[in-house]
């Protein structure tokens, strides 16, 4: 008989902190979508794509948010820094994670309910060893969500800084990216603005 090839544990890595600065101070974790907070949705949407493993990382109003939100059966990190932008809560999730045996983790950001469990999936089959990245393609061009093999989350956490996150590693890294197509069933808006909020159902 051949041995087989254990099914790589893909942990989703959601990250939900920022205070919503320029939708007057509302967390963007607590806006609600179909009815429930939005970091609620994303939690689904890792889940639906194939995450066994759910991680958030919490922040501004990180209380309510528990409170509020049903986070069943994921592990939570507040982030204390989180007013220091993605960056710090990059590093916060991923040190989480170090010890959970994950092989990858996926990183999905809350405030973009326009990506579901389909472009998850696409991004999380595209994971090929431990040192390996991959990323969800809009057109061609690089967007979330984003896997990282589990070798690189030292350098990547070492590097990650203000509100661009994993930003200049995936730049300096960009031709070891998988770019997966996923335009055809994702868009990539982000709720950043009072505008933006239209996207919310």
């Amino acid at each position: 008989m051949t041995p087989t090839t254990p099914t790589p544990e893909v942990a989703g890595l959601l990250l939900a902190a920022g205070g919503g600065r320029r939708l007057g101070g509302r967390p963007k974790a607590l806006l609600e979508h179909r009815g429930r907070p939005l970091v609620e949705h994303a939690v689904r949407v890792l889940r639906d794509g194939g995450c066994g493993l759910v991680h958030v990382v919490l922040g501004a109003a990180a209380d309510e948010v528990r409170a509020r939100a049903d986070l069943g059966g994921c592990t939570v990190t507040v982030n204390p820094g989180w007013t220091e932008g993605m960056g710090s809560s990059l590093r916060a999730g991923l040190g989480a994670l170090a010890g959970t045996g994950a092989d990858a983790a996926l990183v999905l950001l809350v405030d973009q309910p326009g990506i579901g469990a389909e472009a998850v999936a696409r991004v999380r089959s595209a994971y090929r060893s431990r040192t390996g990245i991959a990323a969800a393609a809009y057109g061609g061009e690089r967007g979330h969500p984003v896997l990282f093999g589990a070798g690189l989350w030292a350098e990547i956490a070492a590097g990650a800084a203000g509100d661009q996150g994993a930003h200049a590693y995936l730049r300096a890294h960009r031709d070891a990216i998988t770019l997966v197509e996923c335009s055809d069933v994702a868009q990539a808006y982000d709720i950043d603005t009072v505008e933006d909020l239209r996207h919310l159902g």
